[in-house]
C-alpha cells in the first residue's frame, strides 16, 4: 500500500515537473510568436488588405460580367431592331423609287406603244370605249365588290347599306388617284404613273381587308388602259401637229419657189420682148445703113441676137422648171460653234436661191451662222434627199423625231453618197465658221490666253473644241476658204 502511495506520488511529481515545463515552452513560444508577430505585422496587414481587394476584384469582375452579359443581350436586341428597321427602310425605298418621277428621269426607259392606231380620232374612239366600258361597271356595280354579306343589328338591309358606302368610299378613292395619275402623265413617267395606279389598288384593298371588300382587276385593268390610251393620244396628237406645222412649212416653200419661178419667168419674157424689140429695130436700121454703121449695126444685131436666144432659155427653164414639181436643191451645212465638229444639216428646198432657205436657218435660234458644204440641184430632190437620210439614219442627232435633219457623220462620207447616188459636184470640206473663230479669238485676248479662253466658252456654252489651232489660225492672216471640186 505504502508503494503504492509512493508510486502514485512520482508519477504526480513528474506530471506536475512535465506540465510546468510545458507552460514554460508554451510561454516561450507565444512570447517568440509575439515577437515575430510584431516584427512582420505590417507584412501581415498587407497580406489582409491584399485578401480583401481580391475579395472586391472578384465582386467587381462578377458584376461586371454580368453587366456585359446584359449589355450584349440588349446590344443584341437592338442589332436585330437595326436589321429590321433597314430592311423596312430599304423596302420603302424600293416603294419610293417606283412612284417617285424624279428619280426616275435618268433611268426611264423608251415607251413602247400599246396600240397602233392611224391617227388621233381612232385613240379618242378606243378611249371613249375604255370610259363606256367603266361607266357600266359602275353602274353595274360590279367595280368594287364584298365576299361575304355584312348584317347591321341583324339587319342585311342596313348591312347592304354600310357595304354600298364602304365601296363607294374605295372607289372614289381609287378613281381620284387614277385622275390624278392621268393628268401628270407625260412620256418619261409612265412606269411611275402605272406603279401608281398599282400601288392605290393594292393600299385601299388592304384597308378595307377587314371587311372583306375589294376592288375588281379588270376595273383597275380599264383603267391602266385609259392610262396608256391617254398618254398615247396626246403623243399622237402633237405627231399630228408637227406633221401639219412641216405640211405648212413645206407648202409656204413650195409656194415661195412657185412665185420665184414665175418671177424668173415674167422676167425672162420681158427680157425676150425687150431683145426681140431691139433686135427688130437693129434689122431694120441695117438695112437702111451703110459703110461702117452698117458694120457696126451688124455686130449688134448679133449680140441682140445671142441676148434673145438667152432670154428664151431662160424662159424655158422656168417654164420647165415649174411642170417639174419635184425639182430642187439638196444642201449639206453645218454650224460648228452650235452643235461641235461633224455634225451636218442635210436639207431639201425647191427655192431658186436656195441660200434664202440657208439664211432663214441662220436666224436667232442659232448663235452662230451655217456655212455650206455643198448645194446639189436635183430633177428629183425629194429622192436625193431620202436616200442619203436612209444611208446615215444610224448617224442621227435626234433618233425619235426624224423630221430634225441632223447627222454626226464625217464629210467624206457624205461627199462618197453624194457621188454615188447623184454625181460628181463640187463640196467644201472644211467649215470657215468665221463668227465662232472671231468670238473664240476675242475671248483668248480678253482672257489672256487659250486655257483661259476655254473655261470662258465653256462658261458661256460656247463650243471650244481644238480652242489653241482655231485661235491661233485666227490671230495670223487666214487662209483661203479651201474646196474640193471630187471631179478631181
Amino acid at each position: 500500500m505504502f508503494l503504492a502511495i509512493a508510486g502514485f506520488v512520482v508519477i504526480a511529481a513528474v506530471l506536475i515537473v512535465l506540465i510546468v515545463r510545458v507552460t514554460s515552452e508554451r510561454n516561450r513560444w507565444k512570447n517568440e510568436y509575439e515577437r515575430v508577430a510584431e516584427r512582420f505585422r505590417s507584412v501581415l496587414d498587407a497580406d489582409a488588405e491584399a485578401a480583401e481587394v481580391r475579395a472586391g476584384i472578384e465582386l467587381t469582375r462578377a458584376a461586371a460580367a454580368a453587366d456585359l452579359a446584359a449589355t450584349q443581350a440588349e446590344q443584341n436586341l437592338r442589332r436585330s431592331e437595326v436589321t429590321q428597321l433597314q430592311q423596312h427602310i430599304d423596302a420603302l425605298r424600293a416603294e419610293f423609287a417606283k412612284l417617285d418621277e424624279e428619280s426616275n428621269l435618268q433611268t426611264f426607259g423608251f415607251y413602247k406603244p400599246r396600240y397602233d392606231f392611224a391617227n388621233s380620232q381612232d385613240y379618242q374612239t378606243r378611249l371613249d370605249t375604255i370610259r363606256s366600258q367603266q361607266k357600266e361597271m359602275l353602274k353595274a356595280k360590279t367595280a368594287a365588290r364584298c365576299r361575304i354579306e355584312w348584317t347591321v343589328n341583324g339587319s342585311k338591309v342596313e348591312g347592304r347599306k354600310a357595304t354600298n358606302q364602304t365601296l363607294k368610299l374605295m372607289l372614289r378613292a381609287f378613281n381620284g388617284e387614277c385622275d390624278a395619275a392621268l393628268a401628270r402623265v407625260k412620256y418619261n413617267n409612265v412606269g411611275v404613273m402605272e406603279a401608281r395606279i398599282r400601288k392605290a389598288h393594292e393600299t385601299i384593298d388592304k384597308l378595307a381587308e377587314v371587311n372583306q371588300c375589294y376592288i375588281a382587276g379588270e376595273y383597275v385593268e380599264l383603267k391602266l388602259q385609259e392610262l396608256y390610251l391617254s398618254h398615247e393620244y396626246e403623243e399622237k396628237l402633237q405627231d399630228e401637229k408637227e406633221e401639219q406645222r412641216r405640211i405648212r412649212e413645206q407648202m409656204r416653200d413650195e409656194e415661195i419657189a412657185l412665185r420665184e419661178i414665175e418671177k424668173a419667168r415674167n422676167d425672162a419674157e420681158r427680157e425676150e420682148a425687150r431683145y426681140r424689140q431691139a433686135l427688130a429695130k437693129a434689122t431694120e436700121d441695117a438695112e437702111r445703113a451703110v459703110g461702117a454703121r452698117h458694120e457696126k449695126l451688124q455686130r449688134d444685131i448679133e449680140e441682140l441676137q445671142r441676148r434673145l436666144a438667152e432670154a428664151q432659155s431662160n424662159k424655158e427653164r422656168a417654164i420647165a422648171r415649174a411642170q417639174m414639181t419635184r425639182s430642187g436643191h439638196v444642201y449639206v451645212i453645218s454650224n460648228v460653234g452650235s452643235f461641235g465638229e461633224h455634225v451636218y444639216k442635210i436639207g431639201m428646198t425647191r427655192r431658186l436661191d436656195p441660200m434664202e432657205r440657208i439664211h432663214e436657218l441662220s436666224d436667232a435660234s442659232v448663235p452662230f451662222h451655217f456655212d455650206v458644204h455643198a448645194i446639189i440641184f436635183s430633177e428629183d430632190a425629194p429622192a436625193l434627199e431620202t436616200k442619203l437620210h436612209q444611208l446615215f439614219h444610224r448617224r442621227r442627232l435626234n433618233r425619235v423625231n426624224l423630221r430634225k435633219e441632223f447627222f454626226h457623220v464625217p464629210i467624206d462620207d457624205v461627199a462618197a453618197a453624194v457621188t454615188e447616188h447623184h454625181g460628181q459636184i463640187e463640196f467644201t470640206r472644211a467649215a470657215e465658221a468665221a463668227e465662232w473663230r472671231k468670238t473664240l479669238a476675242l475671248l483668248a485676248e480678253e482672257h489672256g490666253g487659250v486655257a483661259a479662253a476655254d473655261a470662258a466658252a465653256a462658261r458661256l456654252n460656247i463650243r471650244s473644241q481644238a480652242a489653241a489651232p482655231v485661235v491661233a489660225e485666227y490671230l495670223v492672216p487666214m487662209p483661203e476658204h479651201a474646196t474640193v471640186n471630187l471631179r478631181e
